[in-house]
């Protein structure tokens, strides 16, 4: 009896161990994430923060700040950041929403569904240096299109193409890379309409009409202006591209970043940048939070289904 008790007891010991383990190795595997979190993103946002209310002595002023705040290049350059954001935003947005639409409409999980949401996925990421070139390849100076509309129409845009350097040339290339991203964030939502609710309200005699004003526009809305946020904080935090396209350091806040922090004469500013990207910052948490109480009227939705 006592032999009994004793492995009972040492297995009753063993399973709670084990247990014990496990639970403990769950909280070991996001470890990695944290620590990469905290090396990369609240460590720089960190140092952003601070920096920009420091001289180069490292005593708090704002003299920097004042500075830029007074500065009209530095107005513009950001005026310029938050209008080409937000017209890509908006313009990939409803292209992409209503190219998602159109997947659902189709096949969904037929093979053009699998091939449009596999290249989607590599399109939302090709941007920086790669996207630029293609552009300037094809609409450029001696690009493909433009030496073809020189010939055939010399008068029309395609032939002239300066349009691609400046903000609305710009604003294009972005929008190429906003419209898979677009696609990609929207899709769920709408493959989350149930044809329930278009039979109930057809067999209430309800019309199309009156199906999307109390139906389909209230549910989509939410998810649509939350990915619209997505798409504008993407396209305002991009450098490569403009960078690459733009010989402009002080066309966007984002170059006039770049340009402080390597300044081919020597005259880096750190201060400068950090200051600038203080702005930047500051942006990006407004939206997302706008993002995030958005998710929650939708996380609200999602759960009553």
């Amino acid at each position: 009896m006592a032999s009994t008790q004793y492995q009972g007891t040492g297995t009753t010991t063993g399973g709670a161990g084990s247990r014990y383990w496990r639970k403990r190795s769950a909280y070991l595997g996001v470890v990695p994430f944290f620590i990469f979190t905290g090396i990369f993103l609240i460590y720089p946002t960190y140092s952003v923060i601070t920096g920009a209310f420091r001289n180069e002595a490292g005593e708090f002023d704002t003299a920097k700040i004042d500075e830029l705040l007074a500065s009209p290049i530095v107005r513009k350059a950001f005026y310029n950041s938050l209008e080409i954001s937000f017209k890509t935003a908006v313009l990939g947005a409803i292209l992409g929403g209503l190219f998602a639409w159109a997947l659902v409409s189709g096949k969904p999980g037929g093979r053009f569904y699998k091939i449009t949401v596999a290249i989607s996925s590599v399109l939302a990421q090709f941007g920086g240096v790669m996207l630029t070139f293609a552009f300037l390849a094809t609409f450029g100076f001696n690009g493909v299109v433009s030496s073809i509309f020189v010939k055939l129409a010399p008068d029309s845009f395609l032939a002239q193409s300066s349009w691609l350097y400046t903000i609305n040339g710009l604003a294009v290339v972005y929008t190429f890379f906003q419209i898979p991203l677009m696609v990609l964030v929207f899709l769920p939502t709408i493959e989350n309409m149930k044809p329930q609710w278009r039979e109930a309200s057809d067999s209430l005699g309800g019309s199309p009409l009156e199906y999307w004003r109390s139906v389909g526009i209230p549910v989509l809305t939410p998810s649509f202006f939350g990915a619209m946020l997505l798409l504008f904080v993407n396209s305002f935090s991009a450098y490569a591209t403009a960078a690459t396209l733009v010989n402009l350091s002080d066309f966007l806040t984002p170059l006039q970043i770049g340009n402080a922090l390597s300044s081919e004469v020597g005259n880096a500013n750190p201060q400068t940048a950090k200051a600038l990207s203080l702005a930047m910052v500051i942006v990006v948490i407004i939206v997302m939070a706008l993002y995030a109480q958005i998710r929650r009227r939708v996380s609200r939705w999602e759960d009553r289904k």
